[in-house]
């Protein structure tokens, strides 16, 4: 079972990975954890990825795909693989492409997680953080007694510049036009599936097993 997840920030795509990997005892492979874990290990990508990040600046996309690459070598993922996080552009995908060739893997599935951008905002944007303790809270899923003070100290709970309104729309209006020629090019290729990403988890996770045991 070899799959990439797809969605906008706040579809959930990360949750679901993890459920299903471990079901079914595969990696679940996040490029940010990918990034973090090479840069700390000292092979020759993630020391090049490290002096990227170290710097603020974006990790090129041939060292992104070199990471994949030895990531995709290991013994744990000769049983399949969920990549979540990547590909990001057409050119990502038909390096990707490339390598699953080089590796005589082939890409079973793309799940793709269509979430409206109302529900998107209400995950992205209800985030609150004291000053006081860094408590972190969220007004949906895991919201303080008060909506002004830390239930665990009395701090001052805000709101991040990240978690704002207007950022949070910029992030998914740039998401939407990066991915939608990403998505046209897995569906002229028959591997994309949409699926609802909104409703219960455990009906979400339900809908996944369905999707990648179809291909």
């Amino acid at each position: 079972m070899r799959l990439v997840f797809l969605g906008p920030p706040g579809a959930g795509k990360g949750t679901q990975a993890r459920t299903l990997a471990a079901e079914q005892g595969i990696p679940h492979i996040a490029t940010g954890d990918m990034l973090r874990e090479a840069a700390a290990s000292g092979t020759r990508f993630g020391i090049e990825a490290k002096s990227y990040m170290d710097q603020g600046a974006l990790v090129p996309d041939e060292v992104v795909v070199g990471l994949v690459a030895e990531r995709l070598g290991r013994e744990d993922a000769k049983k399949g693989v969920i990549l979540d996080g990547f590909p990001r552009t057409v050119a990502q995908a038909e390096a990707l492409e490339r390598l699953l060739k080089d590796l005589d893997l082939v890409l079973d599935r793309v799940i793709f997680f269509e979430v409206s951008e109302r529900e998107l905002l209400r995950r992205l944007t209800g985030r609150r953080v004291c000053r006081r303790c860094g408590t972190t809270y969220h007004l949906a899923f895991s919201p303080p007694r008060s909506l002004q003070r830390c239930d665990r100290c009395e701090g001052e709970l805000y709101q991040r510049a990240d978690d704002s309104e207007a950022t949070v729309r910029r992030r998914l209006e740039v998401y939407a036009a990066q991915t939608a020629p990403l998505l046209d090019y897995y569906r002229s290729r028959g591997l994309l599936i949409s699926l609802a990403g909104e409703g219960s988890p455990d009906a979400i996770a339900d809908a996944v097993r369905r999707a990648a045991a179809s291909g």
